[in-house]
């Protein structure tokens, strides 16, 4: 890795300052790591720690969503983009990549969330 990239990568940034970088809530934040599209480094008193890397991409997620694009399109975006750069490398997706595929277009096309799924698990359904 280079220089620039492993220094765009360390977790460095509390919470507090993504918020002031980002103009999002912290809340929002929370919200896109239970999506996961990001996911920050913990430190040794359990804070999130952000990387130069993850303010980049929770801009391109609120720019996506500006544009009108919902969460089950943005996580198509980033799965494609994953395919491709494993393809790149020379890397094929594992069967459980695939599976974390399929199952996120089934839940996205079918109109269930994670919570309606939980209710669902709940009620014997």
């Amino acid at each position: 890795m280079k220089e620039k990239e492993l220094r765009r990568s360390l977790a460095v940034l509390p919470i507090g300052t993504v918020m002031k970088l980002t103009d999002l809530t912290a809340r929002q934040i929370r919200y896109y790591e239970e999506q996961e599209l990001v996911i920050p480094a913990r430190n040794e008193g359990n804070r999130r720690m952000y990387s130069l890397n993850d303010i980049d991409k929770l801009l391109e997620v609120k720019d996506y969503l500006a544009e009108g694009l919902n969460m089950a399109g943005i996580k198509r975006i980033y799965a494609k983009k994953l395919a491709e750069k494993q393809a790149k490398q020379g890397k094929s997706l594992t069967d459980a990549d695939v599976r974390k595929i399929l199952h996120d277009e089934f839940i996205a096309v079918s109109g269930l969330s994670k919570q309606s799924q939980f209710s669902f698990r709940n009620n014997g359904l």
